[in-house]
């Protein structure tokens, strides 16, 4: 598939400096009452890396995600994407800015189509008007057949062309899984944010999310921050990972470096529970 499937060049590349960051996240502070659940978060991802953010359940990993994308605003600090500040944007307009995620508790329009699905991610960068799309344009209608052939080109990718016209919901488990993904790349995204997407999957279902993940990043030209309990899958794709525990980093750096950390196997892979903890 290939370079088919690349998002189009458009205005959010005028931002970005290709040698530098295209992520770039700065003491990040978050509290919850006086709950500290985000603290001093920092991290910095450059084009097409492939990241982990690890640690043990309530350690701030989702709360991250949401201050990225928009559903909690930061009380402190930077994010800037694609050399844009988006700290205080609404989630759709970082979404238009190149960030896209996926959820730890799969969010499929379960009553629409597996098409209709993809589709919807695909209005996102949709040019024409209101005005066109009721007068049904040929500017709207062709704009809307582009979409229609980008989320088949999708499908087809993921494996799931077949079911196109089936109901979501219907999917089986590891095929929602997919779904969502392809959903979160019709938005075109320069940054891909996925939220324990091995979740719920058995040991072959998560060897092939493994190479699929991979092939996301080198395919589609994204940057891929991944949260993850599954230790194995971090340890295998990830090239850099940043470990929280009770909102504060408290490791960095390649797989190797810390799974040796001695924080590290304190707070999360020491657990009784072992590396799936």
């Amino acid at each position: 598939m290939g370079n088919a499937l690349a998002p189009e060049v458009d205005g959010r590349e005028a931002g970005r400096n290709v040698s530098g960051a295209v992520l770039d996240i700065s003491g990040v502070c978050k509290s919850f009452g006086g709950l500290k659940a985000v603290q001093s978060f920092s991290l910095r991802l450059g084009p097409g890396d492939l990241q982990g953010l690890i640690g043990p359940n309530g350690a701030g990993k989702t709360t991250c995600f949401n201050l990225l994308t928009g559903v909690y605003r930061p009380d402190a600090g930077s994010i800037t994407l694609c050399g844009t500040q988006i700290v205080g944007m609404r989630p759709n307009s970082i979404a238009r800015c190149g960030m896209s995620r996926t959820f730890q508790n799969i969010r499929l329009f379960g009553d629409l189509s597996v098409l209709d699905n993809v589709r919807v991610g695909g209005h996102l960068r949709v040019r024409h008007s209101m005005f066109s799309a009721i007068l049904r344009s040929a500017g709207s209608r062709a704009s809307e057949a582009a979409m229609r052939r980008r989320a088949m080109s999708l499908l087809t990718f993921f494996g799931l062309a077949d079911r196109a016209d089936e109901v979501a919901r219907n999917l089986p488990y590891g095929d929602q899984r997919k779904l969502e993904i392809a959903r979160a790349l019709a938005t075109e995204p320069t940054v891909l944010l996925l939220d324990e997407p091995a979740a719920g999957m058995n040991s072959g279902e998560k060897v092939a999310l493994r190479d699929m993940i991979r092939r996301v990043r080198d395919e589609f030209k994204v940057t891929v921050l991944l949260i993850e309990h599954d230790m194995g899958l971090v340890m295998d794709i990830c090239e850099r990972i940043t470990v929280l525990d009770y909102g504060e980093t408290i490791a960095a750096g390649t797989p190797a470096e810390v799974q040796a950390n001695p924080k590290v196997i304190e707070a999360y892979l020491g657990a009784e529970e072992g590396v799936h903890a």
